[in-house]
């Protein structure tokens, strides 16, 4: 029987929500037709973005569905980025961090190639904190040039937590929207979107015990961003489409019992994750946990494993049935060190060598120690593989 200890790429579909998923796949009615099985889907959808919005603290017409995190993220990063250009041509930076998920990376990246953005990346420390006192001086000085900033409310692979508060006053005094990446965030920690002064944020279905294939964006009703489809001018004209009623009212059911949740399984959580590390120390000395000196996640231990490459170690635990990442799973598979870590200045050979472990809902210390047990075995073997030859010299 494997342990599943990979909760930050995917989480379990929660029987409750399974149920209400599937009982309105069955419900007949697009909820743009007038009719009235039409309007009774619409009602199911207007409830489902009542309660998404009583959970992420925000007025219900901020509430934006979307297929997922990716779609949230590129709406957010270009509909904001070509609604500054067109009431200012000079807004052409954006500013973000080299830890962001590739779904924040890549389309800023392409605005860069295909609409003369100029990127501005945020310093980084070695812990994983983005460097605020940095933001603030080149705001200082190039504050009328920036078009949006986009920061991560906390980091998918790392787990440290930026204050979203605190980048929010800091272009406020500029004009400038920020956009947060909060996939990894919401439903872990607070994120109340009312107080966070953010003009969008994105969220998904699939990690708080939802649906894959549907997440949010949540955009602020002072708020204009161009939009990517169009079409039928669904969703405030922001996201064409017909309105996916039975993803919405499951990730709405998700998202209000995980926040009901929240206070007793972030306390429980976090002393599991805190068993495990103490207990990884013990049983190997090459483990050097991730961003010690900086605000995490209460559920995800990340390491470096020194002269291990993090592939290895996957592969091993798993033939041990113990299921953990070395980071983002949509870039598993990728050949490369991490991005996150070498942006944090870890050398391709410390970056090649992490591995993510994250609980969740069904987590149990059971789980914790069967992971211990089954750790050393795959240190041995990864040890004697060793690490690709990256070229680095650090």
């Amino acid at each position: 029987m494997s342990v599943y200890l990979d909760y930050a790429a995917t989480s379990p579909l929660r029987p409750e929500v399974l149920d209400c998923y599937v009982e309105y796949l069955k419900t007949l009615g697009n909820p743009s037709s007038v009719h009235t099985a039409g309007q009774l889907v619409r009602r199911a959808l207007e409830e489902a973005r009542e309660e998404l919005a009583k959970s992420v603290d925000c007025n219900r017409n901020e509430v934006i569905f979307t297929s997922g995190g990716t779609e949230s993220n590129n709406l957010a990063i270009k509909g904001l980025f070509w609604q500054q250009r067109t009431l200012d041509p000079a807004k052409k930076i954006i500013i973000s961090a080299g830890t962001e998920h590739h779904a924040v990376i890549d389309p800023i990246e392409w605005l860069e190639k295909h609409d003369a953005a100029d990127i501005v990346w945020v310093p980084v420390d070695y812990d994983g904190n983005v460097d605020l006192n940095w933001l603030e001086v080149f705001l200082s000085s190039k504050g009328s040039e920036v078009a949006l900033i986009s920061l991560m409310w906390a980091n998918n692979e790392t787990g440290v937590i930026t204050d979203i508060k605190k980048v929010t006053e800091l272009a406020d005094k500029y004009s400038i929207p920020v956009h947060s990446d909060a996939i990894a965030a919401f439903g872990h920690i607070e994120t109340s979107f009312k107080d966070s002064g953010l003009a969008a944020m994105s969220i998904s279905a699939h990690k708080v015990g939802g649906p894959i294939g549907v997440g949010a964006l949540i955009v602020s009703r002072a708020t204009k961003l161009v939009s990517l489809v169009h079409g039928g001018g669904q969703e405030r004209g922001m996201r064409s489409g017909t309105m996916n009623a039975p993803g919405a009212k499951a990730f709405a059911l998700a998202a209000t019992n995980t926040i009901a949740e929240l206070k007793a399984e972030t306390q429980r959580l976090q002393e599991l994750r805190d068993k495990l590390v103490e207990e990884v120390s013990k049983v190997t000395a090459v483990a050097k946990l991730t961003g010690q000196k900086a605000p995490r996640m209460p559920h995800n231990a990340h390491f470096v494993f020194e002269g291990c490459s993090g592939d290895s170690l996957l592969f091993l635990l798993d033939q041990q049935g113990i299921e953990v990442s070395t980071g983002s799973a949509c870039q598993a598979g990728v050949n490369g060190p991490s991005h996150v870590l070498v942006a944090m200045g870890r050398s391709a050979a410390e970056a090649y060598g992490c591995l993510r472990v994250t609980l969740g809902t069904d987590s149990s210390e059971e789980d914790i120690t069967a992971f211990i047990s089954a750790l050393p075995k795959a240190v041995e073997g990864a040890l004697k593989a060793g690490i690709p030859q990256t070229g680095d010299s650090k």
